[in-house]
């Protein structure tokens, strides 16, 4: 028989989630005339960086990160850096990723709608980081949600991601 202990540190895998960082817009400058820019997504004890641009404020990363979803109602953070090479990075601003509705549309089993179908739109609010409306779309089988987010903490920024939910055959699903 298994001790307590041992089941606390065993989690379900609910599923997995591909984040498709984009690009920056507008990000603060950190050096003497531009930025070197990284992307940091963090949930739980999960730490996914992206790789650094150099000397641009209008990165272009298009970079695939993957986060196991254990637990749904945990945040999902994202933190930009600039790279220093001499001294620790610098921050250039946070945002915290709105997982709930794409979540729940998953929930839906939605996959077999036509390209393109808009099944949610989501509006900018006090409580999320969107800059525009953000909409959950069926895309090629998949469902994927386009985000512009406002970094907080900084007097400039937005970092542009894209949500794809990820099937996990072994998991129990939301």
């Amino acid at each position: 028989m298994e001790k307590p202990e041992e089941e606390d540190e065993i989690k379900e895998l609910v599923g997995l989630v591909r984040i498709q960082v984009k690009r920056g817009i507008n990000l603060a400058r950190r050096d003497a005339f531009s930025s070197d820019p990284f992307v940091v997504i963090t949930m739980g004890s999960q730490k996914l960086k992206s790789f650094t641009v150099k000397n641009n404020c209008n990165p272009e990363w298009n970079e695939e990160l993957t986060l196991a979803i254990e637990n749904p109602n945990e945040p999902v953070n994202l933190m930009v850096y600039d790279k220093d090479t001499f001294t620790s990075d610098d921050k250039m601003g946070d945002a915290e990723i709105d997982m709930k509705p794409f979540l729940e549309i998953h929930k839906m089993g939605l996959q077999q709608l036509p390209d393109g179908t808009e099944i949610k739109r989501i509006v900018p609010t006090r409580d999320n980081c969107l800059a525009e409306d953000s909409r959950i779309v069926s895309d090629n089988g998949k469902i994927v949600q386009d985000m512009i987010l406002v970094l907080k903490n900084v007097e400039c920024g937005k970092i542009e991601i894209q949500l794809e939910w990820i099937k996990n055959p072994g998991g129990s699903g939301l």
